[in-house]
């Protein structure tokens, strides 16, 4: 997927982040090993750490946690989309939402849409970066949704 970014990651301040922008990425490929081993250590209910069990589950098999899944969205969040050298840090996010089970094999990517840019009144060298990003499996279903805010420095701070 091609991503309409005019500056490479390893360049990309505030002003690269344009309202309105789509921007595409994937994929990760989620594994039952790691499935079953992020809910061992994290989430240990029987849809996620027991592929018999979960059989008998209302998901009818082994799911992802919807936490696994937020990780693998910053993976791909973080590899392609945020800044290498601008990114500070991010206030928050909003509107968590697991809309569809991730099962093993799924073959997950991003999209990502800029919907706010702000500079900061106070600390003009920096602004926010709000953006709505949806993780898609290999159906192009949207499994997971969240609006998220980050601070990036500004290329021209004046």
């Amino acid at each position: 997927m091609d991503s309409p970014f005019s500056t490479p990651i390893t360049d990309r301040y505030f002003e690269d982040y344009i309202p309105g922008s789509v921007h595409e990425f994937g994929s990760i490929t989620v594994t039952q090993d790691e499935i079953l081993a992020f809910a061992n250590n994290f989430d240990p209910q029987d849809f996620h750490n027991d592929p018999e069990a979960a059989k008998q589950t209302v998901f009818g098999g082994l799911i992802a946690s919807g936490w696994h899944t937020a990780g693998l969205m910053m993976r791909l969040y973080a590899d392609n989309y945020l800044s290498k050298v601008a990114s500070l840090s991010s206030p928050g996010v909003d509107e968590l939402r697991w809309k569809h089970p991730v099962r093993p094999n799924d073959e997950l990517s991003i999209r990502v849409t800029v919907t706010d840019v702000r500079r900061s009144n106070s600390k003009p060298d920096r602004g926010i970066v709000r953006s709505f990003i949806e993780v898609l499996n290999q159906k192009q279903e949207v499994v997971m949704s969240m609006s998220a805010m980050n601070l990036l420095q500004c290329r021209n701070p004046g």
